[in-house]
């Protein structure tokens, strides 16, 4: 009699500590749970304007001198050109129509530190604004030209990096 009597109280608490442990288990898990739900991926797509990068432009009457153009995601550029540098901000503008149209690109002008450039002229174009429209020959080089016909292009950019 003691046996049996030992047997169900020892089944009573052993039955009460396994719902108390599966009580804590399942309080866990829910715990596990609500922070994976708290820490959901949140993934941002950038996108930046096809004409970010640096680009290069031979100059046609000094073939050993490379005006640079570098075009930042942030839409600040730096003209590197001969013994001048100038920065400022650019606006690359992509057409609504890629087939009929071309993108546009204004540039302005807000620092220019009046040096000589590639071609020998020393013009400070701090303040100057520009348009220009760009004809993609292919993925790494484009020509600024005056219209968006393309019908007076008047400089050809390589790109050097992405």
């Amino acid at each position: 009699m003691k046996k049996t009597y030992l047997t169900v109280l020892l089944m009573i608490f052993a039955s009460g500590a396994m719902a108390a442990d599966n009580k804590k288990l399942t309080q866990n898990q829910n715990a596990e749970d609500q922070v994976q739900a708290n820490a959901v991926n949140n993934f941002r797509v950038t996108t930046r304007p096809e004409i970010v990068g640096l680009w290069g432009m031979e100059i046609p009457n000094n073939r050993k001198c490379i005006e640079y153009y570098n075009f930042k995601s942030n839409n600040d550029v730096v003209i590197k050109s001969g013994a001048e540098w100038s920065s400022g901000l650019y606006d690359y503008q992509p057409p609504q129509d890629q087939d009929t149209q071309l993108p546009a690109l204004v540039l302005q002008v807000k620092y220019d530190n009046n040096e000589p450039d590639c071609s020998g002229n020393k013009t400070d174009q701090t303040g100057e604004i520009s348009q220009y429209y760009v004809q993609w020959e292919n993925a790494s080089t484009i020509n600024f030209c005056a219209n968006e016909k393309a019908e007076q292009c008047f400089a050809t950019l390589r790109r050097v990096l992405p």
